[in-house]
């Protein structure tokens, strides 16, 4: 059985409101791990729906399932989108077990404690049809800080202890790299250095719009950097 995630969190929003901002982004992380979102497609830590809102609008989506164990939050998504299906719960409260054709988790697997048994449920629920996990954690140990501790952050991740993690787990790991070189610097600077306990909604904006399209366009045409913000995983669940 997977842990509750957030046990050990210190904000109520996760700073949403400023995140809002970041629809570049978004895209960015949505142009990644669109060719491998079709079909049935679960969504684990749903949030407010910022993500859900984008994921309605991919055509190959046949069905989405949003996952959420904040309840309010949960009300907060049905009340945006009322047709939409939310589970107000971890994945174990999932009734349906197969037909999943994908799962896409952002900065959700390091709020939980026990990961290695939350991947493995995500490979059981993939299993059938040798589903997609689409994964986007948090990277680098180093750069741990007071705002992840605040955001019930159990760790950051290094590419090979992710690597491993997804293998133990029962997936074969297509693409894995860093993301957002330019980010892992901010991050430092902010809440390892300058300590700072949250987003300033004009930062965000200002990081979004100027720099992180130059930043990703970087990454995704010329080379993945040697370190980053993010580690960006895409995998298949071994039948």
């Amino acid at each position: 059985m997977t842990s509750i995630p957030n046990a050990t969190r210190n904000t109520e929003d996760f700073e949403f409101q400023a995140l809002n901002e970041a629809r570049n982004y978004r895209n960015a992380l949505l142009r990644e791990f669109g060719p491998f979102l079709k079909g049935n497609v679960l969504e684990v830590g749903a949030g407010v729906g910022q993500l859900t809102e984008e994921l309605r609008r991919l055509g190959p989506v046949q069905k989405l399932c949003a996952v959420e164990p904040d309840e309010v939050f949960c009300e907060r998504i049905r009340a945006k989108f009322p047709d939409q299906q939310v589970v107000h719960g971890t994945i174990e409260n999932l009734e349906e077990r197969q037909g999943w054709s994908s799962i896409i988790s952002v900065n959700v697997l390091e709020h939980i404690e026990e990961d290695e048994a939350e991947l493995k449920s995500y490979r059981q629920l993939l299993a059938d049809k040798g589903g997609w996990l689409c994964l986007f954690v948090p990277a680098r140990p180093e750069i741990y800080a007071p705002i992840d501790r605040d955001f019930g952050h159990f760790r950051r991740y290094t590419r090979g202890a992710l690597r491993s993690r997804l293998e133990a787990a029962g997936f074969s790991v297509d693409r894995l790299r860093y993301y957002n070189f330019a980010g892992y610097f901010a991050w430092w600077l902010n809440f390892c250095v300058l300590k700072k306990r949250g987003f300033e909604r004009n930062a965000v904006r200002f990081f979004d719009r100027a720099i992180f399209p130059l930043v990703n366009w970087s990454e995704t045409s010329i080379s993945a950097p040697p370190i980053g913000q993010s580690l960006l995983a895409i995998a298949r669940a071994n039948r």
